[in-house]
């Protein structure tokens, strides 16, 4: 019966930062590791979840604030813009014999 391997939390941050910031694939880096593809992957995975909660958890910086802003603003206008084209679409489509 095969004994489970046990890795210490530096050796998976190791792992994933080889995946992660160096642009090597997974397979690869287990390969190279001697770790299960899938268990690295699962490393990986678990690794880019954190970041993202972390990062959506940090608030905005004034010039993104002020991105968000202007981008909902124009994406306002854009709609406008399409509701428009399309009413006028429809009003020529009626008058159309």
């Amino acid at each position: 019966m095969a004994t489970r391997r046990h890795f210490t939390q530096e050796h998976k941050d190791q792992a994933v930062a080889l995946v992660l910031d160096s642009g090597r694939s997974i397979a690869e880096v287990a390969r190279s590791i001697n770790v299960h593809e899938m268990t690295l992957g699962k490393w990986v995975k678990k690794a880019k979840q954190a970041r993202t909660a972390a990062d959506a958890d940090k608030p905005l910086a004034v010039d993104e604030r002020e991105e968000l802003e202007r981008l909902r603003v124009e994406n306002a206008t854009l709609r406008m813009e399409r509701d428009f084209a399309k009413k006028v679409a429809t009003w020529f489509a009626k008058d159309q014999p």
